[in-house]
């Protein structure tokens, strides 16, 4: 293409060329009357070296341009290649960025969602606070009133008592004059004994002494003398007796004032004292608790199906029901045997939704009151269940039960009702098609999990139902019988078990170790 362009350059140049010199001729033989021919000549060659010089500059011009063009051909396609390279990082830039921003999107909204969960559980803690505030007042407005009482049955008491003591001195006057008649009759008796001993002694050696004795009035009927001698006898000693038993009486009789002197200034003033502490305490309540599992028969509870045991606070531990439930629940009862050696009880179960990661939890945390665990319907609603008599390492039945009628809830451990309340989520409908875990606490739909929320223990004959149980249904499965109807979920229901979680399958309670 290049050798094509110069040839017709070339060629042109010839042209033009042989063009100008028959112009210049033409214009020689017009102008030859006029000027020297030499001059005609001289300009001529002068234009031509003009034409020389014009053509030399624009064939340079068009040289120039062809390198140019050529160079800016080599020079387009680095640039192209440039442009290509700058796109790519652009778009691995781009993906970077946006990676980055999801990632801060995601963080954002975890933060967010735990931010309201702090705040949630704040101003539940500043309800529970102003509750047990107004609890407190009511309680001392109670203790006001009690002691008021106590003070009018004090003074009520200290009249009884002064009345009772002026009573008891007037029966202690009484008494002590009884008490002189007794010794009295008494030393008269022994008088009478010691006659009649020497009387017979004096019959038995000599019985013509008889006549000389006084003798009572003679009866109707005639008796012999010693016969008369022994019924005499046989009467004054019977009158001892009597006068002895009387004697008695009456020294019992006194000694029962004597007590009743003392005890309504030992007894009942101690009662006012102690009047406050009938209450008992929660050292007492837990003893009693102990004591009674402790006399309990596990081998009888033989409805249990399977265990679970989760052995350590691994956030890989769960077990996962996929769905949760079916169908959306007015009514719910959770009923399950628990086991754990750990200082707190962890998070038994967590339902969530793409909703709410918080529609339904049994959360319990290291970090929680000792002894409390949060049962959670619709985050951030919850309310606090104790669960210190579970910390004992040995087996414990317990059952959460909740209706939305009245928002009332129930929690039994052991078939004691230690907890229950109203107005929790009243009204309220646990949305289906979540996700059902159980040893850990979701912060997103099937994760977020959180070793310091962890269950460690064993659950066993985990069982749900779509309604609230009675206290003798409850009653029934803590003791081993067959289970109520309406079974909604069990452990067989679990979709999967991951982590170290093992299952355990024990037709009674005391197999499952």
């Amino acid at each position: 293409m290049g050798c094509w362009e110069a040839k017709c350059m070339s060629l042109f140049l010839v042209l033009i060329t042989f063009y100008l010199q028959g112009t210049y001729l033409q214009e020689a033989n017009e102008a030859r009357q006029r000027k020297p021919f030499f001059e005609r000549l001289r300009r001529l060659e002068e234009q031509f070296r003009r034409f020389q010089e014009v053509t030399l500059i624009r064939l340079q011009g068009i040289a120039e341009n062809y390198n140019v063009s050529y160079n800016i051909n080599d020079r387009f396609q680095n640039l192209t290649d440039e442009y290509h390279a700058i796109s790519m990082s652009v778009n691995e830039s781009q993906a970077a960025v946006q990676m980055d921003l999801n990632h801060l999107k995601a963080w954002i909204k975890k933060t967010q969602r735990r931010s309201r969960k702090v705040d949630s559980k704040l101003l539940a803690f500043e309800r529970s606070l102003n509750e047990k505030s107004e609890q407190n007042s009511q309680e001392k407005m109670k203790q006001k009133e009690q002691s008021t009482l106590l003070a009018n049955l004090t003074g009520t008491i200290k009249q009884d008592i002064s009345t009772l003591q002026s009573n008891q001195i007037y029966v202690q006057s009484e008494i002590e004059k009884l008490q002189n008649v007794i010794h009295g009759q008494g030393a008269r008796l022994n008088a009478v004994e010691e006659q009649l001993e020497r009387i017979l002694q004096y019959v038995a050696f000599s019985p013509n002494a008889v006549t000389d004795v006084p003798l009572p009035p003679q009866p109707q009927k005639k008796q012999q003398p010693g016969q008369q001698l022994l019924h005499t006898k046989h009467r004054h000693r019977k009158k001892l007796q009597q006068d002895r038993l009387e004697l008695r009486t009456q020294k019992e009789t006194q000694k029962l004032f004597q007590d009743l002197k003392r005890p309504p200034l030992e007894e009942k003033e101690p009662n006012i004292q102690s009047g406050r502490q009938t209450v008992p305490s929660v050292d007492e309540i837990l003893k009693e608790s102990r004591q009674s599992q402790a006399s309990q028969k596990t081998g009888e509870i033989c409805n249990v199906g399977s265990m679970l045991v989760f052995p350590n606070t691994s956030t890989e531990n769960v077990v996962t029901f996929s769905p949760g439930f079916l169908t959306g629940l007015r009514e719910l009862s959770i009923c399950t045997w628990v086991r754990t050696s750990s200082s707190y009880l962890g998070t038994l179960l967590s339902y969530a939704t793409e909703e709410n990661d918080n529609k339904l939890v049994l959360h319990g945390r290291d970090t929680l009151v000792y002894g409390t665990i949060h049962f959670v319907i619709g985050d951030p609603a919850f309310r606090e269940l104790p669960v210190g008599l579970l910390l004992d390492s040995r087996w414990h039945h317990i059952c959460v039960i909740w209706s939305s009628i009245q928002g009332k809830y129930w929690f039994y451990v052991d078939r004691r009702l230690v907890a229950t309340g109203s107005r929790f989520r009243e009204g309220y409908e646990i949305p289906p098609g979540g996700i059902l875990v159980l040893g850990q606490e979701q912060d997103t739909v099937g994760g977020g999990f959180d070793s310091s929320e962890a269950f460690v223990g064993s659950l066993a004959g985990l069982t749900m139902w779509d309604r609230a149980l009675s206290p003798g249904e409850v009653s029934s499965i803590a003791t081993g019988k067959v289970l109520p109807r309406s079974v909604l979920l069990t452990l067989a229901n679990a979709s999967s078990l991951d982590g170290f979680v093992k299952r355990v399958f024990c037709t009674c309670l005391e197999h499952c170790s």
